[in-house]
């Protein structure tokens, strides 16, 4: 049962318009993509160009070989993508915007991360300077808000464990949410990866070190790999949050956020204005204001968790 589903972000971006645009009033444009993600995740970007006349085939070339790469490949696969001398490169999370930076200052970056002021991406959000712009979703704030949840929902949990990505999550923001747990007399474990095989004996060692719940950092690589940490947490009987609310739809336990595919079509639409001839560098990052709490109840029935019906209306969504 859905009680409110709204996204709320600044910077004027919602005001654009959905009607598309006559394809033969746009040049031919070229995009680059770098994240550690499936291409099908992304399918809500290619969607928000298409409504905005920008149609692959048709006046757009999208080049896809940075989706799901690893990052120990970001270096060769952006040396091929900007030889190819795109339009925009769009990116996923610091890593991938970080490689972008260091090959080039003039192609310009659309890119989507946890915080992109704090961790030196940008100048500022109003002015972000040089030739990076996006959405930067609040990541740190939010990883410690899920924690609080996670821990509000299983208050008898004395131990919790964190998923951490070794390239995404800073040791300012794990200190932060060691300092939180311990605030509320809990243990946290942290448990460190950078490749996805790397991933469920990360879970597997969080149970092992006696976590009764797990929080899964925001991390492109952590959402790319949601599929596989939904079905181990399970098996494990191991209670889990996540950083995108649609991913309780998909069987994760709780996930407390902005919805994912509404971020990446804003993500869209500033590459919009990009293509069109924005400078990024003028082109404020915007961030999110309004997130949503979402809670699988056929998940925590199968893993043995009963959430009380006051715990249930506190969800902005509740799957059953």
């Amino acid at each position: 049962m859905r009680r409110r589903e709204v996204i709320g972000l600044i910077g004027g971006a919602a005001a654009w318009p959905v009607a598309a645009h006559a394809q033969q009033s746009q040049p031919a444009r070229r995009i680059a993509v770098l994240v550690p993600l499936p291409e099908a995740g992304w399918a809500p970007v290619f969607n928000e160009l298409r409504q905005h006349g920008y149609v692959e085939g048709e006046g757009l070339a999208i080049d896809r070989r940075g989706f799901d790469a690893r990052y120990d490949q970001f270096p060769t696969i952006v040396a091929d993508l900007i030889s190819a001398s795109p339009d925009a490169i769009l990116c996923g999370g610091d890593a991938a915007i970080r490689a972008v930076q260091a090959a080039t200052g003039s192609i310009p970056i659309v890119a989507i991360t946890d915080d992109m002021v704090g961790a030196g991406l940008v100048r500022s959000l109003a002015r972000p300077g040089a030739n990076t712009t996006g959405i930067s979703i609040l990541a740190a704030d939010l990883d410690g808000k899920r924690q609080e949840v996670l821990v509000d929902f299983l208050p008898a949990t004395r131990r919790v464990g964190t998923l951490s990505d070794a390239q995404n999550n800073t040791p300012a923001q794990l200190a932060a949410l060691l300092e939180a747990a311990r605030s509320r007399g809990i243990e946290l474990s942290i448990h460190r990866v950078e490749r996805n095989e790397d991933i469920v004996p990360a879970i597997d060692a969080a149970k092992a070190s006696g976590a009764a719940a797990l929080n899964v950092l925001a991390s492109p690589l952590l959402h790319g790999n949601r599929r596989s940490i939904i079905s181990r947490t399970t098996e494990l009987r191991l209670p889990a949050i996540y950083q995108w609310p649609d991913t309780a739809k998909e069987g994760g336990l709780l996930g407390y956020g902005p919805r994912f595919a509404e971020v990446l079509r804003l993500l869209a639409r500033q590459a919009v204005r990009v293509l069109r001839g924005a400078n990024p560098a003028d082109l404020p990052v915007e961030q999110p204001t309004k997130f949503e709490l979402a809670v699988n109840d056929v998940t925590a029935k199968a893993i043995g968790v009963d959430f009380s019906p006051t715990l249930l209306a506190r969800a902005d969504e509740v799957v059953e």
